[in-house]
């Protein structure tokens, strides 16, 4: 073919020549292998060995909703929980700002410098519109990442309430079989709905900040009832003495409530987790409150209630699972649904009749 471009009167173009015959594969392409499908018992030989790549795998199979997951999960679990209990469960919650990844982080570098092996579990809440997670806790713990005797988790609330995702308990038994000794775990944020965390962990630290009121704010009940001791942070700088205040108002709150089921009387202590004061102070707490109620037996006794409280979630849990997803019953909903928009029948009356045709489906 003649190019006419290239003749003399256009010296300043120039125009190289084609290639013909490309590949229709770029042949400088590197391709990823295929995952490699790992068998329960795999799973199992990799945590019990502290293996924290099969670790984070096996949560992540733990988290995941397929079918085909979930069976090898609960596998993985059943075989790791006679190598699970031995850790001291810290659930850590507190008003937004408190500074609750900065106190981990202090506290988790503490434990690690004693020679404690660690697990934090960051809960970070999902957006009920995009259903997403930024899931940015971690990077928020830059000392505390590098520890070789740590390792932190987080996970995406995706809809639970109680201020943990609904497969932390799981979660936490893997990570006790990986060998773990102290596990955190840090929920979304202070509410009326942190059941789910407190009947999880051992011990349920408030973390609390100034400004947040006089003792009767905090004889407000929910929360602070559950907690079993709480921290001030932030007890630096000008704050000190209002630092100082704050828990002794706290102190006063704690005085008016009803005696423990436990036995144990919560106290507050202050503490900064920037300039590293106190951080001893409230892992002493801890260390006081696991020894005293292993003494009076109520430890087991706490874990054992905890048993049948997730037993009986785990059920709730399937019966929605099994209701919202069975094929007559989401043809039955999406009519029934139409029904109340169109002001034909009650919000009460609708989800009546869908329970009974529910329930005559499985006789």
């Amino acid at each position: 073919m003649k190019h006419p471009e290239n003749s003399n009167e256009y010296k300043g173009l120039t125009v190289n020549a084609g290639v013909e015959n490309l590949p229709s594969v770029n042949p400088y392409a590197t391709f990823r292998r295929k995952k490699q499908v790992l068998s329960a018992d795999e799973y199992v030989d990799g945590i019990l060995r502290g293996d924290l790549r099969l670790l984070s795998q096996a949560v992540t199979l733990v988290e995941s909703l397929l079918p085909s997951d979930q069976i090898i999960a609960q596998e993985v679990i059943e075989k790791c929980l006679p190598y699970a209990g031995n850790a001291v469960r810290i659930g850590m919650t507190g008003v937004p700002g408190a500074g609750k990844s900065t106190f981990i982080e202090a506290l988790g570098t503490e434990l690690c410098h004693m020679g404690k092996h660690l697990a934090v579990l960051a809960i970070d809440p999902s957006s009920e519109r995009s259903k997403g997670s930024i899931l940015g806790d971690k990077t928020r713990m830059n000392k505390l990442s590098v520890e070789n005797n740590a390792f932190i988790r987080p996970s995406p609330s995706a809809g639970s309430l109680g201020g943990v995702a609904r497969k932390t308990r799981e979660t936490i038994v893997l990570c006790e079989a990986a060998g773990f000794d102290t596990i955190i775990v840090e929920t979304v944020g202070v509410g009326q709905s942190e059941t789910a965390a407190h009947s999880m962990v051992d011990f349920f630290l408030l973390l609390q900040v100034t400004g947040t009121g006089d003792e009767l704010q905090g004889i407000k009940r929910g929360i602070m009832e559950m907690a079993d001791g709480i921290a001030i942070n932030k007890c630096d700088g000008n704050n000190v003495e209002r630092a100082e205040a704050a828990r002794v108002s706290f102190k006063n709150a704690l005085s008016l409530f009803p005696p423990t089921e436990s036995g144990w009387k919560p106290y507050a202590v202050t503490c900064s987790a920037v300039e590293g004061n106190g951080i001893l102070d409230v892992w002493k707490m801890v260390e006081e409150y696991i020894q005293y109620t292993k003494e009076n037996g109520y430890l087991d006794h706490l874990r054992t209630q905890q048993a049948k409280y997730w037993m009986y979630e785990t059920i709730n849990q399937n019966l929605l699972d099994s209701f919202y997803k069975n094929e007559l019953m989401e043809r039955l909903i999406a009519h029934t649904e139409q029904r109340v928009l169109n002001n034909e029948i009650s919000s009460f009356t609708a989800a009546y009749e869908l329970l009974k045709q529910y329930g005559n489906t499985n006789k």
